[in-house]
Parts: C-alpha cells; sequence; structure tokens
C-alpha cells in the first residue's frame, strides 16, 4: 500500500493548502466538474455532439457523471472533512488524498473515450470507490463510532451500484446499466435525507440569529427513511408505478411536515439557509411527482429525478459546500459572498424551468433544456469564481484545516 503513503502530510499553514483537507480539492473538482460536465453535455443534447459508445446512450453517461462523478465528488469532500469532526482522527490528506483525487479524474477523462476504454474506466471508477470507502472507515472504526455506520453503508452501497453500471456496459449484468442510475441517485438522495436530518435544523437554528428551537422528532425520520428504503426498492428493481406512487403519497406527507417543522421566517434573510431548505422542497416535490405520476401524464419520470437531482441535489450541495469552505477556512458563516445567492437563484430558476415549463409547454421542450443548462453552469461558475481562492489558501485563523 506504498501507493497510499507517497507524500508526508502539508503543513496546515502552506501558502498552497489544497490537500489539507478532503473538502479542498474535491469541492474545487466538483465546482470545476459540474460547468465542464454539463458544458459538454451541452454540445450533446444541443448540438449534436457525438461520443464514441455504442453501448451507452448520451443522456447515460450524463446520468452516470453527474450521481458518480459531480455528487460523489461532493459527498467525498464533505465527508473526509466531517468525519475527522466526528471522530477526532486525521482524515486522508497531503498523498492519499491526491491518489484519491486523480483516480476520480481518471475515471472522468477515461470514460470521455468510449468502448475502448470502458475496462480502464472502471478499474479507475470502481479503485476510487474502494478507496474512499477505507478513507471514511478508517477514523470510524479505529475510534469505534458505530453510530456512523449507516452513513457507511451508503458509501459501500454507492460503491456497489457504480460496479453494476461497468459490469452492464461490459455485458456480464443486463440491467446494470439502470440499476446503477437510479439505485445510485435514489441512495445520494437517502444521504441527502440522513444528513439533512443531522445538520439542517442546527444550522437554522444557529444561523438566524433569534432563538428558535426546531421540532425533529425521531419517528418522522425512521418514517421516511424506512418509507423511502421501500420507495426505492420499488423504483429500481421492481418498476410498480402504482406502488411507488402510494410510498410517494406517504413520503409527500411526511416531507411537508418536516418542512413544516423547520421552518422560521429568518431563513429567507439567509442564502445558505434557505438553499438547504429549499433543497429538501424540492426533494418532497419529487414525491408529489411520484404520487401523481399513475394518475396523469403531465408529469414523467425523468421530472420526478430532475426534481430529486437538478433542484435538491443541485441547490444543497451548492449551499453546503459554499458553507462548509467558509467554516473550514476560518471566515464568517454568516457573511457569504453576495455572488453565492446570485448562484443560488440561478440554481433554484434552473431546477424550475427543468421541471415545470418541459412539463407544460413540451413544444419548447429543448429551450427550456438549454436554459436549464446555461443558469446550471452559471450558478457553478461563480461558485467556483468566489471560492476557488479560499480553497487552496490556508486558513485565515491560523487553524488547522
Amino acid at each position: 500500500m506504498a501507493l497510499l503513503n507517497i507524500q508526508d502530510p502539508p503543513r496546515d499553514n502552506a501558502p498552497f493548502s489544497l490537500f489539507v483537507l478532503g473538502f479542498r480539492p474535491f469541492f474545487l473538482a466538483a465546482g470545476l466538474f459540474a460547468c465542464l460536465s454539463i458544458l459538454l453535455w451541452m454540445g450533446i443534447y444541443e448540438f449534436d455532439l457525438e461520443l464514441s459508445f455504442s453501448r451507452l446512450a448520451p443522456f447515460q453517461w450524463h446520468a452516470h457523471e453527474m450521481i458518480y462523478g459531480y455528487t460523489l465528488a461532493v459527498v467525498s469532500g464533505f465527508l473526509l472533512t466531517a468525519i475527522r469532526n466526528w471522530t477526532g482522527v486525521q482524515t486522508w490528506q497531503g498523498g492519499r488524498l491526491k491518489t484519491l483525487l486523480l483516480l476520480w479524474l481518471a475515471a472522468r477523462i477515461t470514460l470521455l473515450f468510449g468502448d475502448g476504454m470502458i475496462a480502464l474506466a472502471a478499474f479507475f471508477d470502481l479503485l476510487f470507490n474502494a478507496l474512499l470507502i477505507l478513507a471514511t472507515a478508517e477514523p470510524v472504526l479505529k475510534v469505534r463510532q458505530w453510530k456512523q455506520i449507516g452513513i457507511l453503508a451508503k458509501v459501500v452501497l454507492i460503491g456497489l451500484f457504480n460496479a453494476f453500471f461497468y459490469l452492464g456496459l461490459l455485458g456480464y449484468l443486463s440491467q446494470g446499466v439502470d440499476w446503477s442510475l437510479y439505485g445510485g441517485l435514489l441512495l445520494l438522495i437517502a444521504l441527502v435525507l440522513a444528513m439533512g436530518r443531522r445538520v439542517i435544523p442546527f444550522f437554522i437554528e444557529r444561523g438566524v440569529g433569534y432563538p428558535v428551537q426546531l421540532a425533529n422528532p425521531r419517528w418522522l425520520d425512521i418514517g421516511i427513511l424506512v418509507l423511502f428504503l421501500l420507495f426505492s426498492i420499488v423504483e429500481v428493481f421492481l418498476l410498480e408505478p402504482a406502488v411507488s406512487g402510494w410510498l410517494a403519497t406517504a413520503l409527500l406527507v411526511l416531507g411537508l411536515i418536516r418542512l413544516y417543522n423547520w421552518h422560521t421566517p429568518g431563513i429567507w434573510g439567509k442564502p445558505l439557509l434557505w438553499g438547504l431548505y429549499l433543497a429538501m422542497a424540492f426533494i418532497t416535490f419529487g414525491f408529489l411527482v411520484f404520487a401523481l405520476l399513475p394518475h396523469t401524464a403531465l408529469f414523467t419520470r425523468s421530472i420526478g429525478f430532475h426534481a430529486f437531482s437538478f433542484g435538491g441535489i443541485g441547490l444543497i450541495t451548492l449551499s453546503m459546500m459554499s458553507r462548509v469552505t467558509l467554516g473550514h477556512t476560518g471566515r464568517d458563516i454568516l457573511t457569504p459572498s453576495p455572488l453565492i445567492g446570485v448562484a443560488q437563484w440561478m440554481i433554484l430558476i434552473g431546477a424550475m424551468v427543468r421541471l415545470l415549463p418541459t412539463a407544460l409547454w413540451p413544444e419548447h421542450y429543448k429551450l427550456w433544456i438549454a436554459v436549464a443548462q446555461l443558469l446550471w453552469i452559471g450558478g457553478f461558475g461563480l461558485f467556483i469564481w468566489v471560492n476557488a481562492p479560499l480553497l487552496v489558501r490556508p486558513r485565515v485563523d491560523g487553524a488547522p484545516g
């Protein structure tokens, strides 16, 4: 395992501090990839640019890269930072962190070369998944913090479902690609629901500027996670719209109760708070779409999944990365750059354009998709503009991280 120890850990106050802690390189990589991958997808979708795939449809490449490329990069940066806080054990940095990032990047690049590089892309991507599991599990197991096992289990399952993708492409698993794309997205939503329950009410209570205690009952958490597990199994493996519809209806009701419990007027003056809150609202809207699917032709399954991904994941990752970057570089989390608020509005409007006009005025479908793509690129472009200097420089307060 010499590969994992190719360099001593960097100094916390080094002028170039990108590899001091996991959020730094992976948030930077995620932001850049969010722009570049959607720019490429725009070229494919709007201008007929071709990728050299015979066994993979372009939309499947797009879906895979947004799930296992963009979102998993955000998850990697967040967990490698949060787990250090939870356990008190230093997570990977220096050479090991560079190795992890390079494997992620190598998978993104090789997959672009199409059929001839699928096996190599699988090697890089699944090795990245395996090392991410190792990097997140080491500190938790070292201090025996068993309450984090649920989070680690989701990281393991994400790696497994990514393996399904490559097994499907290589002809070993007939449903592998579909299982991977739908299962991977729903696993990430499950992770958002689990982590959101931990951090969103905490952030709101401490960020609105006045005393407030939000209701966060245990029965609601258990109900949402159990029902979402059943919903995911039906959507990935059984494909029974009527059953999904009833489960989504129950999740809609519980989601609305949670949104009511977490609401306080002060969030609307704080972009990093309303971004997190509205991300959960988009996920709840996704449940509404799936609840209605058996009864109307207005919405499609794709709109439901884009409510989860563009609206839910897009808005929560932009907001969370911005907050974590401020906090872990020693800056005031209550006063983000006004440009981050603009970026959040761009993602919010982009998600609404992707979901509603495409359903109501499908004759202009490609136009709505192009507008949504440009808003996504603009939003994450602003994220990079604001946060790239913070991510590569040392903390302003001189503290580790």
